[in-house]
């Protein structure tokens, strides 16, 4: 963790992310502080990068007095080769999405996995985490499964549409949990109904349900009110699955939460201060309102 400086200069590294939310969310928590605090976005894609070039950016900014970073699409793998150090969790993950400038050196975190920790304890509290379902491995769901598994969950099953895919993830996490029950498939209909059949949970993490992929990830017929659906997507913050979810019955995790949760501990980190993350979802929810 940093100190608390006098002023924080903050960058969030990715392609596209010249929407994002994360830099309010952030700059309003430090106005609450009393800290000078400045997130700019930067968007390789705009300033003619790849994310390969992530290093030279990271490396830019510590000469220029950047606090730290956060990293997204499609640098959390990349970034790696290119830290001078980095917290256990992100070498389970193998992806970092946030990095620490600490004495001159590159320190990467991995707030996804923590963030999903904590909007699963916020807004589901109690959640029964026997048998969960997880529909999706990619980028999110890596983080996903790592929180979810370490949340406490006895049986995790993973189905993606590339089962090579789940089936590489569900081995790293028995190696990384050994005492949980980890399972895949691919993500056909008929494989995500048998698996739901006798599930406490489901999560949803693929991008079925964004306003460019409109629709469900599979057939929410298949859910019971005495399950809970969460959802990694936050825009919009209310999915046609959480839709379907709630007309069942079900108790339901927007995206927004992990959004917030990963925002209030990268805060956390860059800072030194705890962040209210209550304060930062109302802020969070305004936005989306909004329009932003």
């Amino acid at each position: 963790m940093s100190s608390t400086r006098e002023s924080s200069l903050i960058g969030l590294i990715g392609d596209g992310v010249d929407p994002s939310l994360t830099p309010p969310m952030h700059e309003r928590e430090a106005d609450h502080h009393g800290l000078r605090y400045l997130y700019r976005p930067i968007d390789i894609g705009r300033i003619g990068r790849t994310a390969d070039g992530v290093g030279d950016l990271l490396r830019a900014g510590r000469d220029l007095g950047f606090t730290g970073f956060n990293i997204t699409h499609p640098c959390k793998q990349v970034v790696l080769g290119h830290l001078d150090e980095w917290s256990d969790d992100v070498d389970r993950l193998g992806a970092a999405n946030t990095v620490v400038i600490v004495d001159g050196r590159l320190v990467g975190h991995n707030t996804d996995f923590t963030g999903f920790a904590a909007a699963v304890r916020a807004g589901l509290p109690g959640a029964d985490l026997t048998r969960v379902l997880q529909v999706g491995a990619g980028g999110a769901g890596a983080a996903v499964a790592y929180a979810t598994l370490q949340s406490g969950a006895a049986h995790l099953h993973i189905a993606d549409l590339d089962a090579d895919r789940a089936a590489a993830l569900a081995l790293t996490l028995r190696d990384n949990f050994p005492r949980a029950e980890v399972s895949a498939t691919s993500a056909d209909a008929d494989a995500i109904a048998r698996a739901a059949a006798d599930a406490t949970g489901i999560v949803q993490c693929t991008p079925i349900g964004m306003h460019h992929h409109p629709g469900t990830p599979f057939d929410p017929s298949i859910l019971t009110p005495n399950q809970w659906v969460a959802d990694v997507i936050y825009r919009p913050v209310e999915t046609a699955l959480l839709r379907a979810a709630q007309a069942r019955g079900c108790r339901t995790l927007d995206g927004g939460r992990m959004a917030v949760g990963q925002a209030a501990e990268s805060f956390a980190l860059f800072t030194g201060l705890t962040a209210d993350a209550d304060r930062m979802r109302a802020h969070f929810l305004d936005m989306i309102d909004a329009g932003r």
